[in-house]
Parts: structure tokens; sequence; C-alpha cells
């Protein structure tokens, strides 16, 4: 996409205001006492972004989330384990969870970084959230 057509896009407001997140998909030590860290970086109604950090040998307790959901695996190494089947990840694995499949990362062998995509935005659907 060419500048002059961006620019263009973002007057006419379909963009809306554009936003630069830093820090997305970067490791982040869990604070003590915690099995990973989640952090919402961006939230605009139809979609969120944050990152996920789960330590080597560390435990993924999230439960299904009531959006899709896209894990993009920045570092780290795990298995994602889920009804439809599992899998061995690592940086640049790309991961397309549908809302409310079971799947958690297990086996972290590496400290494991995740740039994680909701749609719609995460907990904008009723329904458990974890």
């Amino acid at each position: 996409m060419t500048g002059d057509r961006f620019s263009e896009r973002a007057r006419v407001g379909t963009l809306g205001v554009m936003k630069i997140v830093t820090g997305a998909g970067e490791w982040t030590q869990p604070a003590a006492g915690a099995a990973n860290d989640w952090v919402e970086q961006l939230k605009v109604p139809d979609l969120s972004v944050g990152t996920y950090c789960i330590p080597a040998g560390g435990v993924d307790d999230q439960s299904p989330h009531t959006e899709d959901e896209i894990y993009v695996v920045t570092s780290g190494r795990a298995r994602i384990v889920a009804a439809s089947g599992d899998a061995v990840v690592g940086p640049g694995s790309v991961i397309f969870v549908p809302a409310g499949e079971e799947h958690r990362f297990v086996d972290v062998t590496e400290d494991l970084a995740l740039l994680v995509v909701f749609g719609p935005a995460y907990g904008s659907r009723t329904g458990s959230q974890g």
C-alpha cells in the first residue's frame, strides 16, 4: 500500500486513528508467583492485540475464549494441544484457534512469547474468559 493511499484513507476516517504499539510480542517475565504474563496492548471493537508469555517449564492456565484468536510465536518453543490436533511451534509459527475451542500450550522448552490477536476484541462477547 502506498503512503498516499494510506493517508487519503486516514483523512476520510475509514481507519480511525493509527496507533503504534511498541513491545508487542516481546518476552516479559511473569510476576513472582504468576504462572504466565498477559498484557493487552490495543483494544478496539473489532479486535484486540496483546502479548502472552509462558516461562520454560511453565503452565498455560487459560480457558477457551469467546472470540477467534491468532497467535504468532515471536520467541520460544512449545507444543499447542487443541481438540482439533496438536503441533510443535516456534518463532514464526502462526496459529488460528476458533472461538470456544479448548487449547493449551504444553511442553514449553524455551521461554515462550506470543503476539495474540482476538477478533472481535477480547472480552467483547459474553461467556467465560480466561
